[in-house]
């Protein structure tokens, strides 16, 4: 298979050439080690976990595979993705609706705080359920009220401790 015709769903290797806070560009094996790379995975393709910036996933020089999402004739590039190769956790995640969880904060926004509650999960508690707000880092002990797998948001409640 030609570099420049891969075929969406084939699985290719490269090495991240730049990192930027928009995507990061991958130089596909056989181009020449001076080209920045045809490759271009957009932020939300690197992983499943949350994370603030793109080299706590990847690196400049990492050798990577990443599957092909799509080509874009018109910029020259290949649409890649990390995480389309993993499962998404979601999807066992789904059943566990009223279990009770700790996790740590990992994001504050102005309509609550994100909590992680599994590996690649974050689900928010909203601002109309708390007492206060917590700071990031902080371990909250939260039960899941719901898991929406087609928009992925998990909806979180303060537990109840005794």
């Amino acid at each position: 298979m030609s570099v420049r015709e891969p075929k969406r769903g084939t699985v290719v290797r490269g090495v991240i050439s730049e990192i930027h806070n928009f995507g990061v560009f991958v130089r596909l094996e056989g181009e020449p080690t001076t080209s920045r790379g045809t490759g271009f995975i957009r932020i939300p393709e690197l992983t499943w976990d949350y994370f603030s910036d793109p080299e706590d996933v990847v690196h400049a020089g990492e050798q990577i595979c990443a599957e092909v999402l799509d080509c874009d004739d018109t910029r020259g590039q290949v649409q890649l993705s990390l995480k389309a190769l993993h499962e998404d956790p979601l999807v066992r995640f789904a059943d566990r609706v009223g279990e009770v969880l700790s996790g740590p904060v990992v994001k504050v926004v102005p309509f609550g705080v994100f909590v992680r509650v599994a590996p690649g999960i974050a689900g928010l508690l909203h601002e109309s359920v708390l007492t206060r707000e917590p700071a990031i880092g902080e371990i909250v002990t939260v039960t899941i009220v719901e898991v929406d797998r087609p928009g992925r948001r998990v909806r979180l409640k303060p537990a109840l401790t005794r």
